[in-house]
């Protein structure tokens, strides 16, 4: 039901973004990868933080790790990641397919300045085996994201 939340999301708001879907598993970002014909980077996952009291999203590029000191700057306080179960009930997709878009209920996003350096990104779309080609400018204005700088580059892991 996840990725027909998306869709409809999408025909709502960018009626001609295309939700990919894949016959093999796209729930981590070497899946997703392989599955896409994009590079690890490309892909652009979805982090579902809680910072105190609230729960937000940050999509960060897929080789990047998020930076503990930059985030509790960004967002006034340490973020810790939700478990699958809250992930679940805050976004209502599962994990490997969690993504800003068709979600339960609103939430901030944020975008994370690694996206920027690419004219397209792959974030999943609502399930563990779809993802959608979107550009950053474009995923942060259909999303209402914020951009913020609060990742770490992982150049070792672009190749992995």
């Amino acid at each position: 039901m996840s990725i027909e939340q998306v869709r409809a999301f999408f025909a709502e708001n960018a009626p001609d973004l295309v939700v990919m879907e894949s016959e093999q598993s796209s729930a981590t970002v070497p899946l997703a990868a392989a599955a896409f014909g994009v590079t690890p980077a490309e892909i652009a996952k979805t982090l579902s933080l809680r910072v105190g009291e609230r729960v937000l999203l940050v999509v960060t590029g897929g080789t990047t790790r998020l930076d503990n000191k930059k985030a509790r700057a960004a967002f006034g306080g340490k973020p810790r990641m939700l478990d699958a179960q809250e992930a679940l009930e805050a976004t209502g997709h599962p994990v490997g397919g969690i993504c800003p878009f068709g979600l339960k209920t609103p939430l901030p996003v944020y975008c994370d300045v690694s996206l920027k350096q690419f004219a397209e990104v792959l974030p999943a779309a609502g399930s563990a085996n779809s993802a959608v080609r979107i550009t950053p400018a474009r995923l942060a204005a259909l999303t209402h994201a914020q951009w913020v700088d609060v990742s770490e580059a992982m150049a070792a892991r672009e190749n992995a």
